[in-house]
């Protein structure tokens, strides 16, 4: 299930919550129980399962072009 971060404007905290991602718009209440809070933008970190590095090279096509 996507894990969303949030903050309060409220108080400053930032704080998690696990919802579906039919859910990922809806408000979420601050654990300290304000109800001002913003969804923040998340950068995503996506590795493989194996923790084998990533083939080296780049662009379009893997290198092979040059380009």
């Amino acid at each position: 299930m996507p894990r969303y971060e949030f903050r309060c404007r409220a108080c400053g905290d930032t704080f998690e919550v696990n919802r579906s991602m039919a859910a990922a718009g809806e408000p979420a209440s601050c654990p300290q129980g304000h109800a001002d809070t913003v969804k923040l933008l998340s950068a995503v970190a996506v590795t493989g399962r194996s923790g084998a590095p990533a083939p080296a090279g780049g662009g379009c096509c893997g290198g092979a072009c040059g380009c």
